[in-house]
């Protein structure tokens, strides 16, 4: 079955107080082990407020092998506590065609899949398919959702 997903960003900014390589690490964790050498992060420097040196990375995943492998792994990694979270809260995570899930750093370089709303990863899921409730019943059926 081919999944109804366009593309998956992912983004995140690392400041001037974190170790670069420990990052990437945390987005490789995120990813499909037999993925991980197709990612091609994209580096933009960035000044803070107060000209603090601020890098972010992003990348966007087309492949479709590699959504499904991304998309299997999230399933399976995110906890029955977030998604439920996500289900209750759908209206803070979903839009027209998207779905927003902002993930902990600090858990994801330990390979763990947790909410976190401060300085987080971002993951934007955008579907082909339109409207919140049709994005709700599809990621309910992939398991991103309780």
């Amino acid at each position: 079955m081919k999944l109804p997903i366009a593309y998956i960003n992912i983004r995140l900014s690392v400041h001037a107080t974190e170790d670069r390589e420990k990052v990437k690490k945390a987005i490789h964790n995120l990813l499909p082990e037999d993925h991980v050498e197709d990612v091609e992060l994209k580096q933009t420097n960035l000044k803070g407020y107060y000209n603090n040196p601020i890098v972010l990375f992003e990348t966007r995943i087309k492949d479709a092998g590699f959504i499904r492998a991304f998309i299997e792994k999230l399933s399976r990694s995110l906890s029955e506590i977030d998604k439920e979270e996500v289900y209750a809260e759908s209206k803070l995570f979903v839009d027209k065609k998207n779905l927003y899930l902002r993930l902990d750093k600090q858990a994801a370089f330990k390979g763990e899949f947790k909410l976190k709303k401060a300085d987080p990863i971002h993951i934007r899921i955008h579907f082909s398919k339109k409207g919140e409730s049709t994005i709700i019943r599809i990621c309910r059926e992939l398991g991103l959702m309780a």
